[in-house]
C-alpha cells in the first residue's frame, strides 16, 4: 500500500502572535504551522514537534503576525486618475471624473488593477474586493482584465460587477454616455457571474452584484439586480449613504432615506454590504444590525472628498459587520489599506473622545471585520487551527516602532510597518517589502503610460 503524500509544511516561531480570534488571544512569543494552504497549529512558544514536510522554517523575531488584510470596497481603475479634483465634494468630485473615467478600456484597467493590487498587496492586504462599474461600450472585458491581474499577482480577490443605467436626462447623476441599458446590465452582470464566480470552498475568486449607487441606477435595475444575485447564490454590494446630497436625492425622489430605500428594494441583508454608510441615524443602524447587512468603512476617502464621519462606534456596538476599505485611489491616493487602521482609529477618537475605538478594534475590522463583510468569516480573518492560510509577518523591531511594547499598537499607532512576508493561500506574494508575484517597477511604468494615454483621451488629443 502506497503511503499518502506528505504535506508541505511552513514553520514560523518567535513571533508576537495578534490572531484576532473570538477571545482576541495574543501570544508574547508564538508560533505558526502552515500545511499547505491551511493553519495547522497556531500557540505560545515553538512550534510542537517533530513535524513531517517541513520545507521552511522561519526565525520570525521581532515580528508581529496577524491574519492578512481584507479590503471590502475598492475602484481599481481609479489608479490613473489619482490626484484630480483634489478640492471637489463628492457629486462635484464624479462631474468632474466621469468624462476621463468613459474613456478606459481593457489594457487601462489591466495595468490599473495590477497598480492597485501590487500597491495593497506590499501592505498586508491578502484579499481585495473591487467595484467596477464603469463600461464603455467598445472598451473590451474590463472585469476579466482584473481578474487575470488578480490571478496573476496572487491576491485572493471579491470582483463586483457594478453597473449604472440612470443617466442625467433621467434625473441621475451620471452622464447619459457613461450609463448602460438596465437589460444590458443585468445580462452582463449574470455573464460575470457564470463565467467567473467560484463557490467552492476556499476560493480565489468570488464574484459579486453591484448595482452602484441610489442616485445612479434605476429602482428596476436595483431590485431586479438582488433576484439575480441570491438566485445565483452570491453576494450583493452598493455605495449607501455617502452624503448629504445622496439623503437629499432619495429623500425627495423617493420619500425616504437611503436605507429606507434600499431595504425597500431588497437590498438589506447579511448576504449584503455597503460603501460608506456615513450619514445614519439610530434607525438606520438598528434596520442594519438587525438584518446582518454589511459596512465597507473607508475613512481616508471619506476623508478626502468631505464626506463625513461614519457612525462606526455605534455600528460596531450594534453588532453590525463593519470591515475596512481603500476606496478607489481617486480619493485617497496612497492605495493602501494598512494606512485605514490608523486613520480610522484617528478619525473615531476626533468624533467620539479617547474611548471611541481600540487598536484591537481597528485591527479586527482591518481582518476579520473584513472577512465578515465579505461572507469569508469561516475561513478568513483570523489566525485558528483550520483556516487558510492568508496572513503576515510585520517587521516591528525597527526604528519606526522598537520602542512601543505593545505590538498591535505598534502597528496601528506607528508608521507603516514593513512586510516581511505575506502568505496568501500558503503561498509567498510579499517576501521583505517586495512583491515576489511581478515587478513592481514594470507595473509602476506601465501604469504611468496607461494613465497618460487616458488622459490624452480624455483631453481629446
Amino acid at each position: 500500500m502506497t503511503a499518502p503524500p506528505v504535506i508541505e509544511r511552513t514553520v514560523i516561531e518567535n513571533c508576537a502572535v495578534a490572531t484576532v480570534d473570538p477571545h482576541d488571544t495574543e501570544h508574547a512569543s508564538g508560533h505558526l504551522v502552515i500545511a499547505g494552504n491551511r493553519i495547522e497549529s497556531v500557540g505560545p512558544g515553538p512550534a510542537p514537534g517533530p513535524l513531517e514536510g517541513v520545507v521552511r522554517r522561519i526565525d520570525a523575531t521581532g515580528h508581529l503576525a496577524t491574519p492578512g488584510l481584507v479590503n471590502t470596497h475598492h475602484h481599481f481603475y481609479q489608479w490613473l486618475t489619482r490626484g484630480l479634483a483634489q478640492n471637489s465634494a463628492l457629486f462635484d468630485w464624479l462631474t468632474a471624473l466621469y468624462p476621463v473615467w468613459a474613456r478606459i478600456d481593457e489594457p487601462m484597467v489591466y495595468e490599473a488593477a495590477r497598480a492597485s493590487l501590487a500597491m495593497m498587496a506590499r501592505g498586508g492586504v491578502t484579499t481585495a474586493a473591487d467595484h467596477h462599474y464603469v463600461f464603455p461600450r467598445g472598451a473590451g472585458d474590463l472585469l476579466g482584465a482584473e481578474i487575470r491581474a488578480a490571478r496573476e499577482l496572487g491576491v485572493r480577490f471579491h470582483p463586483t460587477r457594478g453597473s449604472m443605467d440612470l443617466g442625467a436626462s433621467d434625473g441621475g447623476l451620471p452622464p447619459d454616455f457613461a450609463v448602460e441599458t438596465t437589460d444590458e446590465a443585468l445580462a452582463a452582470t449574470e455573464a460575470a457571474i457564470d463565467t467567473h464566480h467560484d463557490p467552492s470552498p476556499g476560493s480565489m475568486l468570488r464574484v459579486g452584484v453591484a448595482p452602484c449607487s441610489p442616485f445612479s441606477v434605476t429602482t428596476r435595475l436595483l431590485r431586479e439586480a438582488a433576484e439575480l444575485a441570491r438566485r445565483k447564490g452570491v453576494r450583493l454590494h452598493t455605495h449607501g449613504s455617502e452624503t448629504v446630497e445622496e439623503e437629499r436625492f432619495c429623500e425627495e425622489r423617493f420619500g425616504t432615506g437611503p436605507t429606507g430605500y434600499l431595504d425597500s428594494t431588497g437590498w438589506l441583508g447579511d448576504d449584503v454590504w455597503m460603501a460608506h454608510c456615513i450619514h445614519m441615524d439610530d434607525a438606520d443602524i438598528a434596520a442594519f444590525a438587525r438584518t446582518g447587512t454589511g459596512v465597507a468603512h473607508c475613512p481616508s476617502s471619506n476623508a478626502r472628498i468631505a464626506a463625513g464621519t461614519a457612525p462606526v462606534p455605534a455600528l460596531l456596538a450594534a453588532g453590525v459587520p463593519v470591515g475596512l476599505g481603500v476606496d478607489g485611489t481617486a480619493s485617497n491616493e496612497t492605495g493602501e489599506l494598512h494606512t485605514e487602521l490608523r486613520n480610522a482609529l484617528l478619525v473615531h477618537r476626533l468624533a467620539g473622545g479617547a474611548a471611541a475605538l481600540t487598536v484591537r478594534q481597528a485591527l479586527r475590522m482591518g481582518t476579520y471585520g473584513g472577512a465578515r463583510v465579505l461572507g469569508r468569516a469561516d475561513d478568513l480573518g483570523s489566525l485558528e487551527r483550520g483556516k487558510l492560510a492568508d496572513l503576515v509577518l510585520w517587521r516591528l523591531d525597527g526604528l519606526g516602532h522598537s520602542t512601543v511594547a505593545d505590538p498591535v499598537a505598534a502597528l496601528v499607532l506607528g508608521p507603516p510597518a514593513p512586510v516581511s512576508l505575506s502568505l496568501v493561500n500558503g503561498r509567498p506574494v510579499v517576501e521583505d517589502g517586495r512583491l515576489l508575484t511581478a515587478d513592481e517597477d514594470t507595473i509602476a511604468r506601465r501604469a504611468r503610460a496607461e494613465a497618460r494615454r487616458l488622459a490624452r483621451i480624455a483631453g481629446g488629443d
